[in-house]
């Protein structure tokens, strides 16, 4: 079985920052991508940002200069570094990764529980 486990959320001003966490544990031989979604209240989920194991990125245009995504492979850690945050930011935040377990016969798309991120003042 694989988990993520995702920190990090609250409630900040706007303009402020917040920096999100998460770990995934379990059956993991490797993981190739990992990301971050979110789903605002009202709307559908969107991609955030994508970081592959080998480093390339994408973000969605609404947080290109703001945001910052990283991971640290050894940890099985994917970062969200989250800055000058709006208010159009609030929603729950998801982490995403898909694993390649022991066996190597195909990738697990896993999805963490989400956390809240609120920017309001």
């Amino acid at each position: 079985q694989v988990q993520l486990v995702e920190s990090g959320g609250g409630l900040v001003q706007p303009g402020g920052s917040l920096r999100l966490s998460c770990t995934a544990s379990g059956s993991i031989f490797s993981i190739y991508t990992m990301g971050w979604y979110r789903q605002g209240l009202g709307k559908q989920r969107e991609l955030v940002a994508t970081i592959t194991r080998g480093g390339i990125i994408n973000y969605a245009d609404s947080v290109k200069g703001r945001f910052t995504i990283s991971r640290d492979n050894a940890k099985n850690t994917v970062y969200l570094q989250m800055n000058s945050l709006k208010a159009e930011d609030t929603a729950v935040y998801y982490c995403n990764a898909d694993v390649l377990l022991p066996e190597r016969t195909f990738l697990l798309s896993t999805w963490g529980q989400g956390t809240q991120v609120t920017v309001s003042s």
